[in-house]
């Protein structure tokens, strides 16, 4: 039986009793944790694809040790420009062995609080004595929201009819002699 997982946008097929190395995850050496996105699951019988992952399939694994990968050198340079940078790079990881591949366990719901009931005008109000007239309210109307005026485009002035360019007069040829 083997199954797809996906986590930290990478996707592993794992089976039972494989060590996998992934990004990060939150916990200790010797955790157990379960991972939920299972995207396929291979048996014996067929293979099963989720619409995108498998509901009620989970992936128990247990952290083995939390570590850095290898470092990562980052070279840059520019030729003909005396530029260099160099930098590195250590990714965090977690190495994780492959504990099983099963359905998740029923979880028992929490009992929901009832919500609390309604109370009474009268008794959610503090009592008025009678003899007190009631005002009646008057309902101020909401100041109505107009629309900030644009001012109105310019027009672009008429152009004047421009007056007919008049030609330089040529000069005669000088003169050979």
């Amino acid at each position: 039986m083997f199954a797809v997982v996906k986590t930290g946008a990478k996707q592993y097929k794992v089976a039972a009793g494989d060590v996998i190395k992934v990004e990060k995850l939150d916990g200790d050496a010797g955790a157990k944790i379960t991972l939920d996105h299972v995207l396929m699951v291979g048996t014996d019988k067929g293979v099963e694809v989720g619409t995108p992952t498998i509901s009620g399939t989970v992936v128990t694994a247990e952290i083995l040790e939390q570590s850095r990968a290898a470092k990562i050198i980052i070279f840059k340079k520019k030729r003909r420009q005396n530029y260099r940078r160099k930098n590195g790079h250590r990714q965090e990881q977690t190495v994780l062995r492959i504990l099983e591949i099963g359905k998740a366990a029923a979880k028992k719901a929490a009992p929901k609080k009832a919500a609390p009931a309604k109370v009474a005008p009268e008794k959610a109000a503090p009592a008025k004595s009678e003899d007190t007239p009631k005002k009646p309210v008057a309902k101020k109307a909401a100041p109505k929201k107009t629309e900030a005026k644009k001012p109105a485009a310019k027009k672009a002035a008429p152009k004047k009819a421009a007056a007919p360019k008049k030609t330089a007069a040529k000069k005669p040829a000088a003169k050979k002699s």
